[in-house]
């Protein structure tokens, strides 16, 4: 299978796991967080499928960077509108930006549906009788909370927030843009590295 071939049936995958996440926000009615963070789990369990039934893990790799401007959306939608509107447009904006960065870098490097990240392999062949384990929590659901738990304070901005906008906000602006920027430049210097390194093969 074709490395175009793959991506197109990781973004299927996705695809169908965003909606099945989204849809499930409709049967919810436990407050933006906890609905959610229940969606959220739907969405894994739907690539833990796509996981299993392709016999890779990596399926999940650019999980990390697709969901969260997903997540943001849907609080900016479901919040109070208490915060100022710059404020929730300056984290909508920064998101995409890191969304954007760590979502590309990861399509440009990843090899295909035939690869596999080594160290999910290394995990299971630890303990191969809890393999579906492994996969399940250590691979999956365990990175979906630590990222959850990442945006928790996205929450605070579009559900709880409203102090007006200040000189905190721009700082952090310029530091969170700052540091993006820096990974991005970071990801070019890798790219030319390999090619130059290949090149002289």
């Amino acid at each position: 299978m074709s490395k175009s071939e793959g991506l197109l049936r990781v973004t299927i995958a996705y695809v169908i796991a965003l909606f099945l996440g989204g849809a499930s926000l409709y049967l919810l009615d436990h407050g933006p967080l906890l609905d959610a963070f229940i969606a959220d789990l739907v969405a894994t369990a739907v690539i833990y499928l796509f996981s299993r039934a392709y016999g890779n893990s990596s399926f999940y790799d650019a999980y990390w960077s697709v969901v969260p401007p997903f997540i943001a959306l849907y609080w900016l939608a479901a919040g109070t509108g208490s915060s100022p509107p710059l404020r929730e447009l300056l984290v909508l904006g920064l998101i995409l930006y890191w969304a954007t960065r760590l979502t590309l870098n990861w399509a440009y490097f990843w090899e295909g549906i035939q690869h596999e990240d080594w160290r999910y392999v290394m995990l299971r062949n630890k303990a191969p009788r809890w393999a579906l384990l492994t996969d399940l929590f250590g691979i999956h659901l365990f990175p979906t909370l630590q990222v959850f738990a990442g945006l928790l304070p996205v929450y605070a901005v579009y559900c709880l927030g409203d102090r007006p906008f200040g000189w905190l906000d721009i700082v952090a602006c310029v530091v969170t843009g700052g540091a993006i920027t820096l990974q991005m430049l970071a990801d070019f210097q890798l790219h030319r590295f390999i090619v130059n390194r290949r090149e002289g093969e």
